[in-house]
């Protein structure tokens, strides 16, 4: 099976509007973690948009995790087609939450479906995209005379050196991206002809 080794989301919140035949559509975009996160957030919309019609939201996390709400509109006009926008950008990490301020005319359900669409497909499409990287966190051990190789190493390689602790030998703690973790291990084992103790975690780390 093939690892993924990053996801596409958005840099930072973004927002849109988009009115039809009287109706206010605001959509709010969320970079989130987790579910936890995902329904806090809710929980604030709700209370800070509190006179709105609908808070109709979906969220998608890795893993293939998703949820959506309709919130009291049509069967599939709303929660699914907000999902609908996010895959259409292959987003992942994100929440996206569109709140209804309803005008007054009833806009049928085809029409209805493709404002909730719009209206989050306009914010994504506006938003700020970044690719986040799956790490690994590597602790190389070694002596004191062998930490210029290890530094030969870590140079050479797309790596994160995030802390170095030095006691009776010294541990550098290496975020390495899933992809290169057995090459950069082997690496290291060859330069230092394998005298080196070297832990790789099994947490992914996501940055």
């Amino acid at each position: 099976m093939t690892k993924i080794v990053k996801i596409r989301t958005i840099k930072e919140f973004a927002e849109g509007n988009l009115k039809q035949k009287g109706s206010q559509f605001t959509t709010q975009c969320f970079p989130i973690t987790d579910k936890i996160q995902a329904h806090q957030i809710l929980d604030e919309i709700r209370e800070k948009y509190y006179d709105a019609t609908h808070h109709c939201y979906a969220y998608r996390l890795i893993g293939d995790v998703f949820k959506y709400s309709d919130n009291g509109e049509p069967s599939g006009t709303a929660g699914l087609r907000i999902l609908n926008a996010i895959d259409h950008f292959s987003f992942s990490n994100i929440l996206v939450v569109v709140i209804r301020y309803f005008g007054g005319i009833k806009l049928g359900v085809g029409p209805l479906g493709k404002a909730y669409f719009n209206s989050a497909f306009e914010a994504l499409r506006k938003a700020k995209v970044i690719d986040k990287i799956f790490y690994n966190k590597v602790l190389v051990t070694v002596g004191f005379s062998q930490i210029s190789f290890v530094h030969h190493v870590i140079n050479n390689f797309n790596v994160r050196l995030i802390n170095t602790d030095y006691k009776d030998s010294v541990t550098f703690e290496i975020l390495v991206c899933i992809s290169d973790v057995e090459i950069f291990r082997n690496k290291i084992i060859d330069e230092l002809k394998g005298d080196v103790k070297i832990i790789i975690e099994n947490d992914l780390v996501l940055e």
